[in-house]
């Protein structure tokens, strides 16, 4: 992707992550949400890339030292069980510093049903086209064809996340 093309894709992106993502259009930065997942996996629960292909993916960006990305962990392994069948997938890219150093252990000890990936520097320094993460927890929803379609920033509720789930599992 053109490097003008990513820079107002990121914009958009945050645009729609700080707001909710309520009305927003979706963000289409062609394979690149989904290229930028082509990450080491941390913990039991293995990750290929390839295999999230036309899924629904949540993208939870968190912190092993971040309270509010701990306490939303319990969702994010409910939402995987409840809709993992009908092709959604959680994914957790860990942005913590130290990387697997302190990742390995925390995802061995979790053993979340979903894969824990380490952030690439590009990720943690803001240049992915995820644009520059600006708080923990930050999720993002990515449609069938990987572009962004929701967003939020902080601990999101059950309901509200699964309502959007539901709505693009519909979706051809």
């Amino acid at each position: 992707m053109r490097a003008g093309l990513r820079v107002a894709a990121c914009a958009v992106l945050l645009t729609v992550v700080s707001a909710g993502c309520r009305g927003s259009r979706p963000v289409d930065a062609g394979p690149a949400f989904l290229h930028a997942l082509a990450l080491p996996s941390v913990g039991p629960t293995r990750h290929d890339v390839r295999k999230l292909a036309g899924k629904v993916v949540l993208v939870s960006f968190f912190a092993t030292w971040c309270f509010p990305c701990l306490a939303e962990m319990p969702t994010l392994e409910a939402l995987q069980r409840e809709y993992g069948a009908q092709g959604f997938q959680v994914v957790a890219v860990g942005m913590d510093l130290e990387g697997a150093r302190v990742l390995q252990p925390f995802a061995d000890h979790y053993a979340s049903p979903y894969p824990v990936l380490l952030a690439s520097e590009s990720i943690i320094d803001g240049r992915g086209p995820f644009g520059p993460i600006k708080g923990l927890p930050t999720t993002v929803l990515l449609d069938r064809r990987g572009r962004a379609v929701a967003g939020w920033q902080g601990v999101e509720g059950h309901a509200d996340v699964a309502k959007a789930i539901e709505k693009l599992l519909k979706q051809d």
